[in-house]
């Protein structure tokens, strides 16, 4: 979608980190934007800075918590009472969890899946009918993260969540663009959020079989280090994504020779003989598929520089 201004944007997690800076970018092209998040404090910092820039018509908090179905369904009907027809859904909502995998009880699998997978399942549960019925394409915007790409010890449960974002917009991307539907999968690196405060949106149910709470407590204190990218260029990196349709969008250079490391030992993995014709011929539907040619835009299509700071 290039003609963004005036459309509407849903953005789950959208009240602090890479959800904000996308709210702030897609205000300041012209857009209307829901910000859906599970924390009231961050909500009304959000509602704000907003108020600050003088951009409140433009903008609307919501409470959320994105395992709750119903709920969902009653903030996108909120969402187009105060803007209309939703165009752009960006499932960002996570949490960030970490340790042995030694350690970790059932509480720590149900709670993390829950909200970053399960949360995006609900959103697209949610919002992909109303996509289709109005009729207008629409784009949906995925988080995953730059480790789905070069996985670390200690990321287990993170990446088996992140690393199913990355298929499962790549599925959808093939089933929706013939509606106009464009589907990208947001692979961050660092980025100066208040992921280490995750741990505050935990429910009690899940604290009973967590070996993870006392990593949650120590994770708090991490600062966020300068180095990493602020919320605000990685939102208008998202921006730029959208409308060049990406279906990857990556924010940090710093991580290409590991992903092509990992991919090439992919490659080097499949077995060295020569391809059975026929058998092909009987899967040919199965080999490949279209949307990675069209994926691969020449290299001069993609920014090359920091972009600047407002």
């Amino acid at each position: 979608m290039r003609d963004l201004e005036g459309r509407a944007a849903f953005i789950t997690g959208g009240a602090s980190g890479i959800g904000l800076g996308m709210a702030r970018a897609f205000v300041d092209a012209g857009m209307k934007v829901v910000i859906a998040d599970i924390r009231p404090d961050h909500l009304e910092e959000a509602t704000a800075l907003f108020r600050r820039l003088g951009q409140t018509a433009s903008v609307r908090g919501l409470q959320l918590d994105v395992t709750d179905r119903e709920d969902f369904v009653r903030a996108a009907d909120e969402a187009e009472r105060a803007f209309g027809p939703v165009h752009v859904l960006c499932n960002n909502a996570g949490v960030g969890i970490g340790g042995p995998i030694r350690e970790a009880g059932y509480d720590d699998w149900d709670w993390a899946l829950g909200v970053m997978l399960g949360g995006v399942v609900n959103g697209l549960q949610t919002f992909l009918p109303r996509l289709l019925a109005h009729g207008q394409g629409g784009h949906i915007v995925n988080t995953s993260s730059a480790s789905a790409l070069v996985p670390i010890p200690g990321s287990t449960i993170y990446l088996t969540a992140k690393s199913a974002l990355i298929g499962l917009s790549e599925c959808l991307r093939s089933e929706l663009e013939p509606e106009g539907i464009g589907v990208s999968v947001l692979c961050p690196g660092p980025v100066q959020t208040n992921i280490r405060e995750s741990g505050r949106t935990r429910p009690e149910r899940y604290r009973r079989d967590s070996g993870y709470l006392e990593r949650e407590r120590r994770l708090q204190q991490r600062p966020n280090s300068p180095l990493w990218m602020s919320p605000e260029e990685c939102g208008r990196r998202v921006l730029d994504g959208i409308r060049r349709d990406d279906l990857y969008i990556f924010t940090h250079r710093e991580f290409k020779e590991g992903a092509a490391e990992r991919f090439q030992a992919m490659l080097d993995a499949f077995p060295d003989e020569e391809v059975d014709a026929e058998r092909a011929e009987a899967i040919r539907y199965l080999l490949s598929n279209p949307i990675f040619t069209r994926a691969r835009r020449p290299q001069v299509d993609r920014p090359r520089t920091r972009a600047p700071e407002p």
